[in-house]
């Protein structure tokens, strides 16, 4: 029985010990949760997002890491299904224990991994333009809000091509449609009569565009300058502009703007009916610079193909990742509220030759650039702001929405404030 008991004894400890190896093993890395479809209709878009956060994480890791400990990405695939990124997100902050999430595309999915976060404390850095009138103290917004990417372009479109008439066609989910509701507001207030405004939907995935492109060269054929203001989403993209192509509607008859149409749309398709049409961006993978230079290099290297393209939501996990990472250092710690009040005012490099700063409203700074799709499927940059340009989390064209201020900073009480009805909106300090 002794022998027994010595034995039982024996191996509880040495079972201890692998227990307290394996946690010390675990706790030697810091986890960040790649949250990308893999699969589905955004995978188009998605899957380069992912390669992208494994190449920084790599390249951090060459670098020491973060606060002296090797960063392990963890890669979930929510599939293109909305719901699937909450319940994704949720794995990873409560059984994978990652400091932090990088992720999500469309507004749709960010709306369903942001109460979580919230419940959660959780970091969600979110890398795509999207449509504002929001703004909470678990997200980070690094791509573009509508004062960062649609009013430039329209304003591009209204002052340098005289564009008198407007579509607004877009994927029917929440971006397109608030980003239009802004841009319609926005128009009217540049004297644009309801007239000359179409507004169009489409399914995710649609592919018969035949009537819809009928109906915009209809439009188009009234005696006004006409233009396309596109926020379709996904791999809608490539049958739409085939069928411009099919039905002769060129750039210089009505030409089309995209706010979701980049360098990795366009790889791989024949890129003969979309030249001269045009896309608002914040970076641009044809942009001269020392930084982009290396980043493309560094890209090629990674993935082994050197045909493989930059866009601009890669820019914005770049900013972002190496804002957390600042953050984190910065705090000393990846505690979610220590680098959530670190990372206000934190100020890095950027691809095109200037440098983002993190704003109380959690929005960054950026240019805005309008490039004109070239037969090689790059972009040719036409315009561009003179200097960075704020993010604002509430557009100035909403009712509502115009009063609401967005900050942060702590003692604030909260951190989205309306202004007339002297009253706190949403998420606020706990």
């Amino acid at each position: 029985m002794k022998q027994m008991n010595k034995k039982l004894a024996t191996a509880t400890c040495a079972l201890a010990l692998s227990i307290a190896a394996i946690t010390a093993q675990a706790s030697d890395t810091i986890k960040v949760g790649v949250l990308h479809s893999l699969s589905g209709t955004m995978a188009i878009s998605e899957t380069t997002l992912k390669d992208t956060m494994l190449m920084l994480i790599e390249e951090q890791n060459k670098q020491g890491g973060v606060l002296g400990k090797q960063l392990e990405a963890v890669v979930v695939d929510p599939a293109s299904d909305w719901p699937l990124f909450a319940e994704r997100a949720r794995e990873l902050l409560e059984r994978d224990k990652v400091a932090a999430i990088f992720g999500a595309w469309t507004s749709v999915s960010r709306k369903s991994v942001l109460p979580v976060v919230e419940e959660l404390n959780g970091l969600l850095f979110y890398p795509v333009q999207y449509e504002g009138e929001e703004s909470s103290k678990n997200v980070f917004y690094t791509g573009a809000a509508p004062n960062q990417q649609a009013i430039p372009a329209v304003d591009y479109l209204m002052n340098e091509l005289g564009i008198e008439r407007w579509v607004l066609a877009g994927t029917d989910y929440v971006y397109p449609r608030t980003t239009n509701r802004i841009l319609e507001a926005y128009l009217k207030s540049k004297g644009v009569a309801e007239a000359d405004i179409m507004i169009n939907y489409t399914p995710f995935g649609h592919s018969d565009w035949q009537t819809i492109v009928s109906d915009v060269r209809r439009f188009g054929g009234e005696g006004k300058k006409t233009a396309v203001v596109s926020t379709i989403n996904g791999d809608a993209n490539v049958p739409f502009y085939r069928e411009l192509g099919a039905q002769g509607v060129s750039a210089e008859d009505i030409p089309v703007i995209a706010f979701s149409v980049g360098e990795e749309e366009l790889s791989g398709i024949d890129t003969a009916p979309l030249v001269g049409h045009l896309a608002a961006w914040n970076y641009f993978m044809s942009i001269d610079t020392e930084a982009n230079d290396e980043f493309i290099d560094t890209w090629h290297a990674f993935t082994g193909d050197t045909n493989r393209v930059t866009n601009d939501p890669m820019e914005a996990h770049y900013i972002g990742f190496n804002m957390w990472v600042e953050a984190v250092t910065k705090a000393g710690t990846t505690d979610p509220s220590a680098v959530q009040e670190a990372i206000i005012g934190v100020t890095v490099p950027n691809l095109t030759g200037g440098y983002a700063a993190m704003m109380p409203n959690h929005h960054i700074t950026k240019p805005v650039f309008i490039g004109e799709i070239q037969s090689d499927g790059q972009f040719e940059v036409v315009w561009q702001t003179p200097s960075t340009v704020v993010g604002d989390a509430w557009s100035d064209f909403l009712e509502g929405s115009k009063d609401i201020i967005s900050d942060w900073r702590k003692p604030l009480s909260c951190g989205n404030y309306n202004v007339v009805t002297k009253t706190c909106s949403g998420q606020n300090f706990e």
